[in-house]
C-alpha cells in the first residue's frame, strides 16, 4: 500500500488528516448511487469487498456527549457495549442533523477522521483482525484503506467488541 496524496478533487478533511500525519493509505473511489440507503453495503459491493472489511462510522449520544463508533458493515452497534467501552452505562444514536453539524460530514459520508470536533472514538475490536480496513473518506463514493492501527492512533480510539450480528 502506498502513501496517497489527495488529488483530483478527492481531498477531504479525512485525507488531509492522514496526509498531515504521514499515514500510509489508499483511496478507493466508486460510483455512488444517490438512491442507495445502505452506504456501507453499497461501498463493499462496488469495491468487491466482504462486509467485514468495510467499517461504518456511527455517532451516538453517551452520558458525556457525542462519541464515534466504528463498526463493520456486517454488524450493528451494540449500544450497551459502546457505552461501557467509554465508561458509561447507556448510549443512543444521535440525531442526524446534529451529527452533520458537529462532524462537518453528511450522513453516508461521515469519516472518523477530520471531523470538526474531535470526539471520543471506539473502534470495534474486529478491525484488528485485518491487515487493512476501509472506511469513509468523508464523502459518499470514496473509501480510505489503511491499517486499523493507523485509524486507532489518529483518532486516539479505544478498541472494544462493540458490534453485534
Amino acid at each position: 500500500m502506498s502513501k496517497t496524496k489527495s488529488k483530483g478533487g478527492q481531498g477531504t478533511p479525512a485525507t488531509v488528516a492522514l496526509t498531515r500525519a504521514g499515514a500510509t493509505f489508499t483511496l478507493h473511489p466508486y460510483d455512488h448511487d444517490p438512491n442507495a440507503q445502505a452506504y456501507g453495503e453499497e461501498a463493499a459491493d462496488a469495491l468487491g469487498l466482504p462486509y467485514d472489511r468495510i467499517f461504518k462510522t456511527l455517532v451516538a449520544e453517551v452520558e458525556t456527549g457525542l462519541a464515534v463508533a466504528v463498526v463493520p458493515v456486517s454488524g450493528r452497534l451494540d449500544l450497551k457495549a459502546f457505552a461501557a467501552a467509554l465508561g458509561g452505562k447507556r448510549a443512543a444514536m444521535a440525531d442526524a442533523a446534529k451529527v452533520e453539524r458537529v462532524t462537518g460530514y453528511v450522513v453516508g459520508g461521515i469519516s472518523p477522521l477530520g471531523q470538526r470536533k474531535a470526539l471520543p472514538t471506539v473502534v470495534d475490536a474486529s478491525a484488528l483482525d485485518h491487515e487493512t480496513i476501509y472506511f469513509s473518506a468523508g464523502r459518499r463514493g470514496l473509501q480510505i484503506e489503511t491499517a486499523p492501527a493507523e485509524l486507532v492512533r489518529l483518532t486516539r480510539a479505544v478498541t472494544a467488541p462493540i458490534a453485534k450480528s
